[in-house]
């Protein structure tokens, strides 16, 4: 077994054991010491799906700590609310420092190696991503920075997606990112639904002529496009703050 084989197995068993830091460090070496070129699609996926959970971890931390800190606010409890902030601030580095991970080995191993258009939408988006993370828990210069950061990656990986069918899986999977981030960064509603209806409207027009190896994974995504579009469209939308369904 060679040190790319043994990085990559090392890399599932730490997903079927759900430890997915020790996955990142596995796959990350996979991507950044252990491969000449581009990375095959099943390493690609299993890097998207190490850093995918283990900032996702920390977002939902960040998301649970920042609610029980509103809660202990209305209740003027300022001794708690400093514990929960320090507390806060600790999740914010450690997930600042994942997403500045994925990120430079995005720009800095994976985009100048990759040779195909499908690869490079795959890591635009990737990177898209990781800067609209920066940006939901940021404040000021750094928020405005993450924003127009995923702004770029997000218009650049659009462009590229024109070479690939409107069903395919990454284009869909962009335009849904693309347009949580209008909505729910940038707080654009008008252009969230645009990109989202757009992706929808070209894709139920080819949905007969969609891989049947892919028409899951596509048509799962466009139910979601579909119930974001209900949501933001909605004339009676119960709560302005309600989040937009699958985003990754």
């Amino acid at each position: 077994m060679t040190a790319k084989e043994d990085a990559v197995y090392k890399a599932k068993l730490a997903e079927q054991a759900e430890r997915y830091d020790e996955m990142v460090n596995a796959m990350k070496q996979v991507a950044c010491e252990l491969t000449e070129g581009e990375l095959g699609v099943e390493e690609r996926n299993l890097l998207s799906v190490a850093y995918k959970n283990a900032v996702g971890a920390r977002r939902a931390s960040w998301r649970v700590i920042s609610s029980i800190e509103q809660k202990e606010q209305e209740k003027d409890l300022p001794d708690h609310v400093k514990i929960i902030q320090e507390y806060k601030t600790k999740i914010e580095e450690e997930l600042e420092a994942m997403c500045n991970s994925i990120l430079d080995v995005l720009k800095n191993h994976l985009l100048p190696n990759s040779g195909n258009d499908e690869a490079k939408i795959f890591y635009h988006k990737m990177a898209g991503d990781y800067y609209r993370y920066l940006a939901e828990t940021a404040t000021g210069e750094k928020k405005d920075a993450a924003s127009q950061n995923a702004l770029g990656s997000y218009e650049t990986a659009t462009e590229l997606s024109a070479s690939l069918a409107t069903t395919h899986p990454i284009r869909l999977g962009l335009s849904l990112n693309f347009s949580v981030f209008y909505y729910e960064i940038l707080n654009q509603p008008d252009m969230a639904v645009k990109v989202a209806k757009q992706s929808f409207d070209d894709a139920i027009g080819d949905l007969d002529a969609v891989k049947e190896e892919t028409y899951k994974d596509s048509t799962l995504i466009m139910q979601l496009l579909r119930d974001n579009l209900t949501l933001w469209t909605s004339e009676n939308e119960g709560d302005d703050g309600d989040k937009a369904d699958g985003a990754e």
